[in-house]
């Protein structure tokens, strides 16, 4: 990533953060006051999860940050993986979120069958409504600039949005039920959505985890790549390529054989288109390394120990 295009990342970051959190605030105050005037615990609980979103998106904006710096004395390959340890974090956050809509889903079951249950007003129903609604757009809005920016990051915390909209969506779900009378639905509705939210969290880690072991690309970018190498007219054979996630950006690592008549201005010169090729054709390599090795044809391929001595 260019300089100029990680300063508009930070600003982009920047901006979907101040956005998330001056949204989850006015939205937690407001469904604090529905869940209190309108006489419901579910949309009380419903506001502090809201407000405690405003913790991930700070650990998203540091994460996020730190990822696009230079690279320095330190960190000679940048500080990318910043971003994955963040990810990781609102992973388990999400995680835990999960687990709590969970024991909060069955403790309603109990409670709805021993009929422990205040009714709430139609006030607390509009407020879920809004909430659903505004929390599925901050989704699609993080979203959008999570896959803009490749951020593993911000995807998670475009789930903690969708998270909070699915706990919005269980919360009216328990008080249109209260309202009728059928007590136990916000309870199996919470249930079920804790599982989805504990399953995205496994997914989001597991991407991560992807990220922080050096794990190969794709089989498709592998191919992609291996092509554009194989179309220089000049490559007699692609001897060894491998390829690394670090963060979201892919390493490449390349032994091409050339022709082994060519000088190493001429040899050097392939190696360097080969390289700038790689690195134009595919945004996501941050860098390719490029090896070369001579090609013999048979009738010129040195024999066993031939040229053993002026080497020594």
């Amino acid at each position: 990533m260019k300089i100029q295009d990680k300063q508009d990342a930070v600003k982009t970051i920047n901006k979907v953060a101040i956005v998330t959190i001056v949204v989850n605030m006015l939205l937690s105050a407001g469904k604090f006051i529905a869940g209190f005037v309108g006489n419901s615990t579910a949309m009380v609980s419903d506001a502090v999860h809201s407000a405690s979103d405003v913790a991930s998106t700070v650990i998203v904006l540091i994460g996020a940050r730190l990822a696009v710096k230079n690279e320095d004395k330190d960190h000679n390959y940048g500080h990318d993986k910043f971003e994955s340890i963040a990810s990781i974090i609102l992973a388990m956050m999400l995680f835990a979120t999960g687990l709590m809509l969970g024991y909060a889903g069955i403790n309603g079951i109990i409670d709805a069958t021993k009929g422990e249950f205040v009714k709430p007003s139609y006030i607390a129903l509009v407020a879920a409504v809004i909430s659903v609604v505004v929390k599925e757009g901050m989704y699609w809005y993080t979203i959008y600039y999570a896959k803009k920016l490749d951020s593993q990051a911000l995807k998670a915390d475009a789930w903690h949005h969708r998270s909070d909209a699915f706990s919005s969506i269980a919360g009216f779900v328990g008080i249109l039920g209260a309202i009728l009378g059928a007590l136990v639905l916000e309870g199996i509705a919470t249930v079920l959505i804790s599982l989805l939210i504990v399953k995205v969290s496994y997914d989001i880690v597991k991407v991560v985890i992807r990220q922080l072991t050096d794990h190969a690309a794709s089989d498709e970018l592998y191919g992609k790549i291996y092509k554009t190498i194989d179309d220089d007219e000049d490559v007699k054979n692609i001897d060894l390529l491998k390829t690394r996630i670090s963060g979201s950006i892919i390493y490449v690592e390349a032994e091409i054989a050339v022709d082994s008549s060519l000088n190493i201005v001429e040899a050097h010169d392939i190696a360097q288109r080969v390289h700038d090729n790689i690195e134009t054709a595919f945004e996501e390599v941050r860098h390719i390394v490029v090896h070369v090795n001579p090609y013999y044809c048979d009738e010129d391929k040195p024999k066993d120990g031939e040229g053993k001595d002026s080497e020594e």
